[in-house]
């Protein structure tokens, strides 16, 4: 990824409504965990120091590719973060009790398949592993080329790979349902090739209106049919 892409991550996930909504979803899917959890692929830090400070019981680590993005990170958690690819973690096999990996396989130098299957190696058995991938193909747009995808997967695509890479118990949920068709017209008829990142401050009444948005669909009793976002949970045998 551009290291702007890194320096705009940095500055604008503690506050910008649609990392909230990620880091929400991230803390729900690991209710009921114990014990250590894999950032894999944590970007500057911002979910570990959420983990900090929401889950104080749970022991946070991280791996990351990008030297700067690393060190961050580890000034911002205060956990301990490791360099490495997804694609080869540098961890003992059954190391840990849960792994999280966000937006992190859609990245041109991830292979999907191998980085599921190390997760799947490091985990403990019985662990859980929160995957959330941005959604449909279709949608690829410009900053899609500024953060380098390679891929956006539907919610059957997504339970399927896991289910290959040898997890069990999966269920995979499109979220970002109800904000979906602005999502379309900004990327699809508004952006052009050359339009800024995805990742900018908004106005404050416009953060909170889309914030409350997420919340209100994080809080209904069914899934969505579409979204945005995919987000996956599944168990090690």
């Amino acid at each position: 990824m551009e290291a702007a892409e890194y320096a705009l991550m940095d500055q604008a996930e503690a506050s910008m409504w649609w990392y909230r909504a990620l880091h929400a979803r991230l803390c729900d899917a690991l209710a009921g965990v114990r014990g250590s959890v894999l950032d894999a692929g944590c970007g500057t830090g911002g979910f570990l120091a959420i983990l900090r400070d929401r889950r104080p019981d749970l022991m946070g680590l991280g791996v990351e590719w990008n030297q700067a993005a690393a060190a961050r990170a580890g000034q911002k958690s205060g956990a301990a973060i490791a360099r490495g690819s997804v694609n080869a973690l540098p961890f003992a096999s059954d190391s840990f009790d849960a792994a999280v990996s966000a937006d992190v396989l859609y990245h041109i130098a991830v292979d999907p398949l191998a980085a599921l299957m190390e997760l799947a190696r490091i985990l403990r058995p019985g662990g859980r592993l929160v995957v959330n991938m941005p959604a449909y193909q279709w949608l690829i747009s410009a900053h899609d080329r500024r953060v380098q995808t390679a891929r956006r997967w539907t919610a059957p695509q997504t339970a399927a790979l896991l289910h290959r890479a040898g997890f069990r118990r999966v269920r995979a949920r499109y979220w970002n349902g109800l904000l979906l068709p602005l999502m379309i017209v900004q990327r699809k008829v508004l952006a052009r090739g050359d339009a800024v990142s995805d990742v900018a401050p908004f106005p404050p009444w416009l953060d909170a209106t889309f914030h409350a948005v997420t919340e209100i669909e994080r809080r209904l009793p069914f899934p969505l049919p579409a979204g945005g976002s995919v987000l996956a949970v599944a168990e090690k045998p």
